[in-house]
């Protein structure tokens, strides 16, 4: 029997893409009423699929530290292929009068949808954690 299995490897990943999708929406949210604004989706299938390879592979959630300890980074960088937010794009949705494509109703629909499955993911996390830590102490406590 395989102790350490990709569970918690996949639980991660969604946790990672479920945050970026949240991002994306509340951006989405943020622009209802920027005239002109085109709203962002993010390709979720694609990107748990890139975030599932990549922690199989050992790579960390995580973006690294910044060089130097207490300074800010200037440069503006590209994401990593695998990382969340390079399958963010501009969805293609009708404007209104002032050219706005955010549907308010939609996106809250959207984003209730992602937070109970944030929800759902990091409560699977937590049972696969207290079944390997029952296990750790031999069935005691």
């Amino acid at each position: 029997m395989k102790l350490f299995d990709t569970t918690l490897d996949r639980l991660q990943a969604s946790l990672d893409v479920r945050l970026a999708r949240q991002n994306v929406l509340g951006g989405n949210l943020a622009n209802a009423d920027t005239p002109g604004y085109q709203p962002r989706e993010l390709d979720f299938e694609a990107a748990m699929k890139a975030r599932t390879t990549a922690l199989a592979s050992g790579k960390p959630s995580l973006p690294s530290a910044l060089p130097v300890e207490g300074h800010l980074s200037l440069n503006v960088s590209q994401p990593e292929p695998d990382e969340p937010s390079s399958f963010v794009k501009v969805a293609d949705s009708p404007g209104g009068l002032d050219g706005n494509g955010v549907d308010l109703d939609r996106t809250m629909v959207e984003l209730s949808r992602n937070a109970l499955l944030y929800g759902a993911s990091t409560r699977s996390a937590g049972k696969k954690l207290s079944i390997l830590r029952y296990v750790a102490s031999e069935g005691v406590g």
